[in-house]
């Protein structure tokens, strides 16, 4: 099939690969002419304005949005909205605020899909994790997209109507901070305690069979490994970022601990 891919910072580029070498076909645009150009000698086809990419879609359009949450969205979906009807299908890829996806939803000109995705980098070999919220026609028409971009079939799911998506999302990455956090104590208190621990051997022989065995513990040990045992300088504290802070909101407002 044929997408339209705005916003192509790291993330973005990554979805223009993995939709690239699946064998569909990807029309490329950002603000910056060189990620337009790196996207064009992947196979896209490069476009030089939102009304250039909209003009080489076909009647249907299926267009990825991957640019910064929040006013950029907004201005985005401003200029695409006079070109767009209800066929057209239109996927926010970015870390938006679910109310503001739900928001969108309802004042958008076509379907539209948020959809959390996680994976970081390594997302460009294994692809990413993608927690989708929308009408299920226009996830059902968006599987071959996403069954690329994710790791395979299982990678992706509907979770529920609009905002469903970004609001797992949201507390995906709450989760995630507080996984960060916890290893970040405890790897201080195996430091700073009674015994001269080589951490690269601890954090490995918990990587093998460990009930707290994860992704992320196995980046403490490669960055154990590359960087030694001395914490040093490191941060005794996880930046939460803008969705850990609507997650504990969030809990807040649930009255949920």
């Amino acid at each position: 099939m044929q997408l339209g891919l705005i916003g192509l910072g790291r993330m973005g580029q990554i979805v223009v690969d993995r939709t690239l070498a699946a064998g569909h076909d990807v029309v490329a645009f950002d603000l910056d002419e060189d990620a337009v150009e790196g996207a064009a000698d992947a196979g896209a086809t490069p476009a030089d304005s939102i009304d250039d990419l909209l003009e080489r879609l076909g009647s249907d359009k299926r267009i990825w949005l991957m640019v910064p949450a929040g006013e950029a969205v907004d201005v985005t979906l401003e200029e695409l909205a006079p070109h767009l009807d209800g066929d057209d299908v239109v996927v926010d890829g970015g870390n938006s605020y679910f109310e503001d996806s739900v928001r969108r939803a309802e004042s958008c000109p076509a379907a539209y899909l948020d959809c959390g995705t996680s994976g970081g980098p390594a997302g460009a070999e294994l692809g990413f994790s993608l927690m989708v919220g929308g009408p299920q026609w226009a996830y059902d028409e968006l599987e071959p997209v996403f069954d690329a971009v994710a790791t395979g079939p299982d990678g992706h799911e509907r979770m529920g109507p609009a905002g469903s998506g970004h609001y797992v999302k949201m507390i995906h990455n709450g989760v995630e901070y507080a996984l960060m956090q916890t290893y970040g104590e405890g790897f201080e208190l195996l430091h700073e305690g009674r015994y001269d621990l080589d951490l690269e051997n601890v954090a490995s022989v918990w990587n093998n069979g460990a009930v707290i065995r994860s992704w992320l513990l196995e980046l403490c040990e490669e960055a154990f490994r590359e960087e030694g045992n001395d914490l040093g300088t490191v941060a005794d504290r996880i930046e939460g970022g803008s969705t850990g802070t609507w997650t504990v909101q969030e809990a807040l407002e649930q009255e949920v601990p």
